[in-house]
């Protein structure tokens, strides 16, 4: 089982290639536990003024439109966290986009089962703030490193000064979401220039990085930018699909 890191994005033309992979193993997954359909959790930090219903039917359309499944929505606001039944009887888990510093809070008293749970081999998918929380350093935003402007400040989560904190430790890259399209790919170069960061990578929209056993895969439409350090400097390049 693998770990599916999304970089955002809702264009429905791309929902097989980012979500397939995801819901065939929920499949294996429940077939071991004698369920014909897989049950999958997707776990939901809303903003001010966000409906539950509204959010959680954009996964749930997504992942319907790949293969059928029944996905079990929880939702809650921004500041709040969730319980540990949360996870109980999942093939597997789906963590959504918001803003990243309040999925990172809304999991914290989680993340010891998540990681049991992946290790056990169910099938984890980040979107943006989900893919984000799941390295063992995560980004949570910021746009400026001291003075210096990195990204534009609408990607900025919030935050002024760029912060990594410590996340799910599921993969052991740091990760950035919406890459080319947000302009985020910058945040990482500057941040790994700056050593806050020994390194990551950035993941454009309707684009998805499959960690798993063997090599690293790329689905979808766009890239995936794999940053890190250099005798020359900081190297950027894509990861092969």
């Amino acid at each position: 089982m693998s770990i599916h890191l999304v970089g955002g994005g809702w264009d429905a033309e791309y929902f097989g290639a980012v979500y397939r992979t995801f819901v065939a193993e929920a499949e294996i997954r429940a077939a071991g536990a004698g369920r014909v359909v897989p049950r999958i959790g997707v776990l939901l930090v809303l903003a001010e003024g966000e409906a539950s219903g509204e959010v959680g039917a954009r996964y749930t359309g997504a992942l319907a439109s790949v293969a059928s499944c029944e996905t079990v929505v929880h939702a809650v606001e921004e500041g709040e966290t969730f319980d540990s039944p949360v996870l109980s009887g999942i093939d597997a888990l789906l963590v959504g986009g918001g803003l990243t510093p309040a999925y990172l809070e809304a999991v914290a008293g989680l993340i010891d089962e998540i990681r049991l749970l992946v290790a056990d081999g169910l099938p984890y998918l980040g979107f943006s703030a989900g893919a984000a929380i799941a390295a063992d350093s995560a980004i949570l935003g910021g746009w400026r490193i001291g003075e210096v402007p990195v990204c534009p400040e609408e990607a900025g989560e919030d935050l002024d000064e760029v912060t990594v904190a410590e996340g799910l430790a599921l993969v052991d890259l740091a990760v950035d979401a919406h890459a080319v399209q947000w302009g985020t790919l910058a945040r990482v170069i500057a941040a790994t220039e700056a050593g806050l960061l020994d390194g990551a990578v950035a993941i454009d929209e309707s684009t998805v990085l499959i960690v798993g056993d063997g090599a690293l895969r790329v689905e979808g439409r766009g890239s995936v930018w794999q940053v890190s350090e250099d005798s020359a400097g900081v190297l950027v390049r894509t990861v092969g699909s």
